[in-house]
């Protein structure tokens, strides 16, 4: 049979003229006429004709017209004309939303220099730390110039210029060099923010019994309480509690110590090894840049009369590593990834704001390591004993013997493996954490020392003796007595250029580190002031009459900035930053306040059971009440978080309950 080809398509018509164009004599005739007329007579004209137009004429004319009008006003600027337009943006809806306009406006929108600016109108170039803490999630492994100090590598494809503006030759006159990726950081700090104020995700929430179950005298091997004995063991709660990035550590009075992962939440290690109850934890966390000299190759130097001996020659290889004592070829990596880095808001005037005594300690209870490449625990209690543990393998590292009663606070230096303990012996003690041993005994105190906080080589302690004591941990002198309060002293607050102290007197004073003098008297509680904590800025008060106060920095007469009526009982904790404060109480709530600036918080006022107080000072910021932070519970023991994750331990249903919430995006 023939084959018979397919039909072949006809060929696509060719481009036509437009239908409405035309070349009759008669019309072109019209063009010419009404091309010669003069401007007035040119709109008289098209006046008339409108007027003799039908609705369906009209309709045509606006649907063909409008487009002809549309023009890029952008585009038709320079692109330095054009990011200074964009700058006056200050919603970040709104940049988004222009970005979608036009291939042109979004890659007007990708300039770095807007989402800086963006950073800084939101508040989040206030917080060095957290830029530092983004530099080390998000880029871990970017490269520094030795010699100029900026950074370069992962973010050059989003700070680098758009191409669009290559073919005027011009650069935007705001050019950014340190290739820090502002619009990524804004993103994420933004998402953080909202995640904050609207509800976080719950990772884990883990439940344990507060008393054991009482043994059954059947059961052969079980031990039987006797009548006139109490428990056998005591409850599980909570006594103190730090966190970091990576960790969430818990210390319980029945001895017991809980590690868990800020990531995921979940119950990492158990530590056992203390025999009675555990009052106070620090946590070390990984990494960090020793101050000073090396401490492997120079150890801390202690009082020759009370030093004890180094037990490091007694330790594996795998725990000399994880005490910085060895280098390893992670160790290495890890001090590389985690040294400083310029601040890319430098420029902003923050530069200034470490104290020259050093840095103050953290309100979470975590402290900066010293190039370790393992996090670390240390823990003291009723047993007397300060233990150092690795969290990675749950090993306990040193056991250190010399308080002869309960150990009741502690603090770990930043960068240095120092660690600081008071006792109701009446002393304070330092020690080596890196070598395993009693460096100096801080002697002064006539009555058990509750509290303290340090800030550089200065720590302060608060004694049930009615006084606070300046030590210098290097010399071991006491360089101040600050005498005033009539009743026991419960909590102290350092930033290396101010202290505030608070106690059963219900007054919280304002001391002069430098010089001892006592600076103010605050008055506003009407019982024991338990929780303190300051800030370049603001000192935040809470008491056990279920109040917290905040106070300005500011002015010379610490004026008291807002009164807030944040529990139905005592206070139970209380952490600030630059943007939130959050507090717990016995009446078994968490509150999120926000602080807010300027007319938002004129507006606002003291919302969220709170109000000013009169004489409050000017420009201060005042926080409004957003939410509850977790289910109501009978009595919350402890809440403290990070930027990312907040922990809350709690009592419900007779347990003992841990909620670990993330608020990263």
């Amino acid at each position: 049979m023939p084959i018979i080809p397919p039909p072949t398509p006809a060929p696509s018509p060719p481009p036509q003229p437009s239908s409405y164009s035309s070349t009759e004599p008669e019309t072109v005739a019209h063009i010419s006429a009404f091309a010669s007329l003069s401007p007035a007579a040119r709109r008289k004209y098209l006046h008339s004709l409108i007027q003799e137009c039908t609705p369906s004429e009209l309709l045509f004319l606006s649907t063909t017209i409008a487009p002809l009008l549309k023009r890029d006003f952008l585009r038709a600027l320079p692109p330095e004309v054009s990011l200074y337009i964009l700058s006056f943006i200050d919603d970040p809806r709104t940049l988004a939303r222009a970005a979608l306009v036009s291939r042109y406006w979004n890659e007007l929108v990708k300039d770095e220099y807007l989402w800086k600016t963006m950073c800084i109108r939101h508040g989040f170039s206030r917080d060095a730390e957290a830029v530092e803490s983004y530099r080390r999630e998000h880029l871990p492994s970017q490269p520094q110039d030795e010699q100029t100090g900026s950074c370069t590598g992962g973010s050059d494809a989003e700070a680098r210029r758009s191409p669009l503006f290559s073919p005027r030759g011009l650069q935007p006159s705001h050019s950014q060099g340190d290739g820090f990726p502002y619009r990524n950081f804004f993103i994420y700090e933004y998402l953080r923010t909202s995640n904050w104020l609207h509800k976080g995700k719950l990772l884990r929430i883990h439940r344990a019994l507060l008393h054991p179950a009482a043994p059954d005298p059947s059961m052969p091997g079980q031990l039987v309480q006797a009548q006139d004995q109490g428990p056998l063991t005591n409850p599980a709660i909570p006594t103190s509690i730090a966190i970091d990035s990576q960790w969430v550590v818990v210390g319980l009075a029945n001895s017991r110590i809980h590690i868990f992962s800020a990531r995921t939440g979940v119950l990492s290690r158990t530590l056992i090894g203390h025999e009675s109850g555990v009052w106070a934890v620090a946590l070390i966390s990984e990494g960090g840049q020793p101050l000073g000299r090396d401490t492997s190759c120079f150890p801390p130097e202690g009082d020759p009369l009370v030093a004890g001996k180094p037990q490091d020659a007694g330790l594996t290889p795998a725990l000399r590593i994880a005490v910085g004592l060895d280098k390893a070829g992670e160790s290495a990596k890890m001090r590389a990834r985690t040294r400083s880095m310029p601040d890319p808001f430098a420029d902003r005037g923050k530069a200034g704001r470490t104290p020259r005594s050093g840095k103050p300690s953290y309100p979470n209870g975590a402290s900066d390591g010293w190039g370790q490449p393992s996090a670390l625990v240390v823990s003291g209690g009723c047993d007397k004993e300060l233990r150092i543990w690795d969290v990675k393998s749950g090993y306990c590292i040193y056991t250190l013997r010399g308080h002869t009663s309960t150990i009741r606070c502690l603090k770990v230096l930043h960068g240095r493996p120092l660690a600081v303990s008071g006792s109701r012996d009446r002393t304070v003690r330092v020690w080596d954490v890196q070598r395993g041993r009693l460096l100096r005994v801080l002697e002064g105190h006539t009555q058990s020392v509750r509290c303290l906080d340090a800030c550089g080589s200065r720590v302060v302690s608060g004694s049930y003796d009615c006084t606070c004591r300046v030590w210098d941990v290097d010399t071991g002198e006491c360089l101040h007595v600050l005498r005033g309060h009539f009743h026991q002293i419960y909590t102290v607050a350092f930033d290396g250029v101010r202290i505030a102290s608070g106690g059963l007197d219900t007054i919280v004073r304002v001391w002069d580190a430098e010089t001892g003098v006592c600076l103010a008297l605050l008055q506003g509680h009407t019982a024991l002031v338990c929780q303190l904590q300051l800030t370049p800025t603001m000192l935040a008060t809470g008491g056990s009459d279920g109040r917290v106060i905040t106070f300005s920095l500011r002015s010379a007469n610490f004026s008291i900035v807002q009164r807030l009526a944040a529990h139905d009982s005592s206070v139970s904790g209380l952490q600030l930053d630059e943007r939130f404060l959050v507090t717990s109480g016995n009446d078994g709530r968490v509150r999120l306040y926000e602080f807010e600036r300027g007319a938002a918080a004129g507006a606002r006022g003291g919302g969220g059971g709170g109000g000013r107080g009169a004489g409050d000072g000017e420009g201060d910021p005042q926080c409004r009440f957003v939410r509850d932070m977790c289910e109501p519970s009978e009595s919350v023991w402890k809440v403290a978080y990070t930027r990312e994750t907040c922990a809350i331990l709690s009592k419900k249903a007779g347990k003992m309950v841990v909620e670990i919430w993330s608020f990263k995006p």
